[in-house]
């Protein structure tokens, strides 16, 4: 599996671009902010990859800025949670307070081929069977993406040695906690995990050392 990321300039949040081989047909994960769309596109036609979807693990901007200059220039579609995708809209209902005077002042777009997701849905490219994961808490359409068994991309989830935070409106630490029990906790050993922020990690180095999956398992 063919795996690189830019780290956007706000909030260092990975954008992740996926494809079985360099040459090969990719998705692009979690663009953000600011517009990074002439990055990723540079990184895109470096690999010779051709993409066909965006995918994003929840509406927050530094997640999603990007994302409608990307999906409409390359005419590919779009794909978030059912309960994240007003925040493509509406950033203002999933961000706190610093935030809203700035969003007030912007007019915010959907990307022209918007597809809602919901869990368990399975999205298949070519050689590369992606399964959405549900995982309420950081917000409340949070989903985590695995790849052919091989790849979680967690989003902010789940981090090296950390998990995502919780305060932010539709955010939810009852949900998060449930999240890291009945989502996270289950999943192979063997998954190479991608999050939001930060490096890459595995699932069974976070089940070993990740004090918030350690203390769930006491």
């Amino acid at each position: 599996m063919f795996v690189t990321s830019y780290p956007a300039p706000m909030y260092a949040t990975n954008c992740w671009i996926i494809a079985s081989a360099p040459g090969h047909e990719c998705i692009i994960i979690d663009p953000g902010m600011p517009d990074i769309s002439h990055e990723i596109t540079a990184i895109v036609a470096e690999y010779h990859l051709k993409p066909v979807a965006t995918l994003m693990t929840h509406g927050h901007l530094d997640h999603t800025f990007s994302v409608k200059p990307l999906a409409d220039g390359y005419g590919i579609p779009s794909y978030i949670h059912a309960e994240d995708r007003e925040y493509l809209l509406k950033p203002q209902g999933a961000h706190g307070p610093e935030f809203i005077a700035t969003l007030d002042a912007m007019i915010f777009e959907e990307p022209l081929d918007m597809r809602n997701l919901k869990h368990g849905e399975l999205i298949e490219i070519l050689d590369m069977k992606i399964l959405a994961i549900h995982s309420p808490g950081h917000t409340k359409g949070s989903t985590m993406f695995s790849i052919n068994d091989e790849l979680l991309i967690s989003g902010d989830v789940l981090f090296a040695g950390a998990i995502g935070r919780t305060d932010l409106p539709s955010g939810s630490h009852d949900a998060m906690i449930k999240t890291l029990k009945t989502r996270v906790l289950p999943l192979s050993d063997d998954l190479r995990v991608l999050p939001g922020h930060g490096p890459e990690t595995t699932i069974k180095f976070e089940r070993k050392n990740n004090p918030y999956l350690k203390e769930l398992r006491v």
